[in-house]
């Protein structure tokens, strides 16, 4: 049978339609650069200093800046073509950038912020969202998208961006990489497009914990000196509740690490809403119409409305009058925030200022100089490209929850990568008081390797996940007794004592820890009850025997008691409580 010669032009017409079809697909997957930059340039630094002097501090390291910085001769873009065409070229470069290349380090090029620097998912649909290296089906967060994933794809070995309300936090986490926030208003903003002049800082972003730190003590002037050990570090148990993947999946390479690293004794369970509550008054005064007036329910998440408020009002009065008479096409979920009517006075503002002072007065307190506060970056694991959920009320809050804490305080925060779940990666995020940068930077430094060593141990672990999870949730509640023992809420301690018995009844620190608590409230037979439990799953802890000798010693019954303190000095001759109780009971006796 001849073939119809119209149908042959239809079906190669077809296949070249499919060939060229596909090859836009594979070059849109694999753009050169992963799309994160909208400029290439070439600053190079000076000459190297002759000897003896030592080399720049940066020498050797590339790196490239979000397209909110000057650059001499070139248009700063904001992630808009319209911004571009209305604006002239810069007549200086930002001193942030000058810095860097003067600390010996080269500049190869701009790279893509989301449209107007506003967003915090990383997609433009102007210049293309870039490729996310370590998740490709997944948005590389923003503002700053371009430069986490220049580091992220190893084009550069650091890169500055800009965080307002998470525009470098979040996408370190979502690309994998190290984003450090320093406090607000250690580095001047010349020559860096304002967003929200009350949340504007710069950012960097790096994979090596040491490039980080080189970084951060050029922009910073900070002097090397000795380091300091973090004496606290404090999980904020409320705030990791509001992870959509399991608890355990970060709080525990946190625990093991600073257990391996400092000692169990620097670790602190809090809830940061009850701090917040007792020591931000301004909150109460502040009613966000979705609180219903509820506002004992979270005061996290209305600190998420308050930030998204204030962000859209100063963005606003920065680029109101350019939006209106130029008009430019922008994204239409960034269109209906930035044009969304707000009903907020200047009584509203002068209560953020005071918010802003309470919640930095209440951090600083809180950490003093050597203490870490332990947070997730981000409530949930990086989202699909195009998905619907970022843009949800659900994502929103729990997101800016987390993000308003070092936004709204002026605390300084650091986001570390903790590898993958699910194939997209996981992070948590350090925070430190205001002016804490520094140590900071040290503490990342310090904790950084044991922190992915302990990501790779848990991965590997050989316990089901239920019972591993179930252990580790009832030696958390045994921390967070540990903790209200110390702070003399025994009642408190017993609960969470408690707790951990009925997630793991063979472990005899918690029968005995919790025997400790009965003790302090003359509950003596419950406490020699909890002893002969602790005795009986470990016949050489020597605290249970101890303590057991006390409740009975307190029960009248003595010749109990002697031989529980003789006991405890066969496993431990050194113990002097133990030799002084028996020999005190002996006396009576004789």
């Amino acid at each position: 049978m001849a073939s119809n010669p119209a149908n042959l032009w239809v079906l190669l017409g077809l296949g070249l339609a499919g060939i060229l079809l596909m090859t836009r697909k594979m070059k849109k997957a694999t753009r050169e650069n992963f799309g994160a930059f909208v400029e290439k340039l070439l600053l190079l630094p000076p000459p190297q200093p002759a000897p003896p002097k030592a080399p720049h501090l940066l020498t050797g390291l590339t790196f490239a800046v979000s397209d909110i910085f000057d650059i001499e001769g070139y248009v700063t873009g904001f992630g808009h073509p319209d911004w571009v065409r209305t604006h002239e070229a810069a007549s200086r470069t930002s001193p942030v950038v000058s810095v860097l290349v003067e600390g010996g380090a080269t500049c190869i090029g701009k790279t893509v912020v989301d449209e107007l620097a506003y967003s915090i998912n990383g997609e433009n649909k102007h210049y293309g969202t870039p490729n996310n290296p370590a998740a490709s089906a997944c948005v590389p967060g923003g503002s700053s998208s371009g430069a986490a994933v220049a580091v992220a794809a190893n084009l550069v070995d650091f890169s500055l961006g800009a965080d307002s309300v998470g525009g470098v936090r979040v996408p370190a986490g979502f690309c994998g990489i190290i984003g450090f926030r320093p406090s607000y208003g250690t580095i001047p903003l010349f020559g860096v497009l304002p967003v929200s002049a009350s949340l504007d800082t710069v950012g960097w972003f790096a994979k090596d914990p040491n490039v980080m730190r080189r970084v951060g003590h050029l922009l910073l002037q900070l002097p090397f000196g000795i380091q300091r050990n973090p004496r606290q570090i404090i999980i904020s148990d409320d705030c990791f509740q509001l992870l959509k993947i399991p608890i355990d999946r970060v709080v525990q390479a946190v625990i093991k690490s600073t257990e391996k690293l400092f000692g169990r004794q620097v670790l602190r369970h809090e809830n940061l809403d009850d701090i917040l509550f007792s020591k931000v008054p301004s909150l109460k005064q502040f009613h966000d119409k979705k609180t219903n007036g509820e506002l004992r329910n979270s005061s996290i998440k209305l600190l998420a409305n308050i930030l998204q408020l204030l962000h859209r009002y100063e963005f606003r009065c920065n680029h109101e009058e350019w939006i209106n008479v130029e008009k430019p096409n922008l994204d239409h979920h960034n269109s209906a925030q930035i044009n969304e009517v707000l009903e907020i006075t200047d009584k509203d503002i002068e209560i953020c200022k005071s918010i802003r002072n309470e919640m930095r007065a209440a951090i600083d307190s809180l950490l003093k100089d050597d203490g870490i506060l332990a947070i997730p970056t981000t409530a949930y694991l990086p989202p699909k490209l195009g998905a619907k959920e970022m843009f949800s009320e659900d994502y929103q809050i729990r997101s800016f929850s987390l993000l308003s804490i070092a936004s709204l305080s002026g605390c300084c925060q650091v986001t570390i990568p903790l590898g993958h779940y699910e194939k997209r990666p996981v992070s948590v995020s350090f925070i430190a008081r205001h002016g804490g940068d520094r140590f900071l930077l040290d503490t990342v430094h310090n904790m950084y390797a044991s922190l992915q060593e302990q990501v790779g141990m848990l991965a590997k672990s050989k316990l089901s996940p239920n019972v591993d999870s179930k252990e580790r949730t009832a030696d958390m509640a045994k921390e967070k007794g540990n903790q209200a023992f110390k702070d003399k809420q025994w009642q408190k301690a017993i609960s969470y004592y408690t707790e951990a018995i009925r997630l793991n009844s063979k472990n005899a620190t918690y029968y005995s820890n919790r025997a400790a608590a009965y003790l302090e409230l003359g509950s003596f037979l419950q406490a020699e009850a909890d002893c002969t439990e602790a005795i009986n799953l470990d016949k050489k802890n020597v605290k249970a025997y101890l303590r057991r000798g006390t409740a009975r010693e307190m029960l009248g019954y003595y010749k109990e008691a002697i031989e529980d303190f003789k006991y405890a000095l066969v496993l431990e001759p050194t113990n002097k409580r133990a030799a002084v109780s028996a020999e005190r009971l002996r006396k009576v006796f004789q």
